[in-house]
């Protein structure tokens, strides 16, 4: 999914963000809808049987710094609160499964508090000691299990095997700087395991890279006299993920796992949301083979994938919307998280459900008075149909929607600079799929933003 030119991301950035226009929140039984726990089990026994084959796709390539932004803090500016989350940090520092990693003479005297804080946090951040915060998020252990660390590669493969009955391939976006060290520390699992998954790995494209522009449009230039190039946020990753192969695709996102002895809940939700899929499309399959608008009605109204409008176009136009590729997404309560959400957005017209992110949406009252009522949040727990309905690969770039794009404003040693970032993975590159919305526990969503998270019940033995 390259990029555009120069001259065309030029004139994006001289233009307003585009903006979607929200129609209503997706709500239960309103676009979202809730699985009985018997219908649950019979899903989940569908995709256990199942034969087709099965993917994880999980971006992986962010930085761990972010997680340790506040030690950052409070060296470089001391302040109450961040010395209140470093004072939280050591005095619970032997919850976190990395100390485990340390030479014995540290910890002892982290124990004993006897290690000037100023010096721990740097033997924490720089690369002279552990480096954890230039490491990749997923490469720090996030979980101690009996006497084995396992970082989130580590986890997310032991849930991806548990959900897929131990046949399933893993993609991980990476920097491939890293690459070695994570096949190192995936050999660790295979002596754990005894298992060999097939992992393969990727990089963001260069090519989708974005301009960078003044705050003036002007095109922004390296030292080199280089045009400035930045990436183009998860969106430019819709070209790696169409790659795959598989039949069933899981996405998710790399810092949302949970401790082995807390996952069941989330391995049985995964398995719930593969089940509706496979359930799902063979529905569709037979109605596109045996056209009935009273069959389109009845699938609609457990699924809530159309809105009422749709339903009143004729009938083969109807079927065209059904052999678009189908998306699960999983959807928790919201509770104050940020981050999108899902809405029926009206788009030219057509009224579709999307997974949006606040940065889309209108300032205008009545718009932000749709936003609020939002009831849940979308925590990036979504299956995806590899396949159409005849059998041929989904193609992921036929179903993106390049005209949702956003404009991001940043700095660049000291100047503020601009450039457009593409449509996001689950946003506008799958604006025209069919998504079928599902609540899941919000216990499914324990993410690790802040190193600190990693001291929630979830994340605990």
């Amino acid at each position: 999914m390259p990029n555009t030119t120069l001259e065309e991301q030029q004139t994006r950035i001289a233009q307003a963000q585009p903006e979607l226009l929200l129609h209503a929140p997706c709500k239960l039984g309103e676009g979202i809808v809730a699985i009985a726990d018997e219908d649950a089990k019979r899903l989940r026994e569908l995709f256990h049987h199942s034969d087709e084959s099965k993917a994880y796709f999980i971006p992986a390539s962010g930085s761990g710094s972010r997680m340790f932004e506040f030690l950052f803090d409070f060296l470089s500016s001391p302040t109450e609160e961040n010395r209140g989350q470093v004072e939280r940090f050591l005095n619970h520092i032997e919850d976190f499964a990395f100390f485990y990693q340390f030479p014995p003479e540290v910890q002892h005297q982290l124990s004993e508090r006897t290690m000037e804080i100023d010096a721990f946090v740097a033997y924490i951040l720089n690369d002279n000691g552990m480096g954890l915060a230039h490491l990749p998020k997923g490469l720090i252990p996030f979980h101690k299990h009996g006497p084995f660390l396992l970082n989130p590669f580590h986890e997310h493969i032991l849930q991806g095997l548990a959900v897929a009955n131990q046949t399933c391939n893993f993609h991980f976006t990476i920097r491939s700087a890293f690459q070695p060290l994570i096949n190192k520390r995936l050999q660790d699992l295979e002596g754990m395991t005894g298992k060999k998954p097939l992992i393969s790995f990727s990089e963001q494209n260069p090519a989708t890279d974005a301009f960078a522009f003044t705050k003036e449009g002007e095109p922004a230039f390296c030292e080199n006299g280089e045009p400035l190039r930045r990436p183009a946020g998860h969106g430019a990753l819709l070209s790696n993920l169409n790659t795959l192969e598989s039949d069933v695709i899981f996405i998710k996102n790399i810092d949302n796992v949970q401790h082995w002895n807390h996952s069941e809940e989330a391995i049985g939700t995964q398995q719930l949301l593969g089940g509706l899929l496979l359930a799902v499309q063979a529905e569709i399959n037979s109605i596109i083979a045996n056209p009935s608008l009273e069959a389109i009605i009845k699938l609609n109204e457990s699924c809530e994938l159309y809105h009422t409008d749709d339903l009143m176009l004729p009938l083969d136009q109807i079927v065209e919307l059904l052999k678009r590729p189908i998306r699960v997404c999983g959807m928790v309560r919201n509770e104050g998280l940020p981050g999108g959400g899902p809405f029926w957005v009206n788009d030219k017209g057509r009224i579709s459900k999307q997974i949006v992110e606040k940065a889309q949406i209108n300032t205008r009252a009545d718009q932000y008075r749709l936003m609020i009522q939002s009831t849940h949040f979308n925590p990036v727990m979504m299956v995806c149909s590899g396949k159409l309905y005849d059998g041929s690969k989904v193609d992921f770039m036929r179903y993106s929607d390049p005209d949702n794009y956003f404009i991001v404003n940043k700095k660049y040693r000291g100047k503020e600079i601009c450039f457009t970032e593409l449509p996001g993975l689950w946003n506008g590159s799958m604006a025209h799929w069919n998504s079928l919305f599902v609540e899941i526990p919000s216990t499914t969503f324990s993410p690790v933003k802040t190193i600190l998270d990693l001291l929630e019940a979830s994340h605990q033995r």
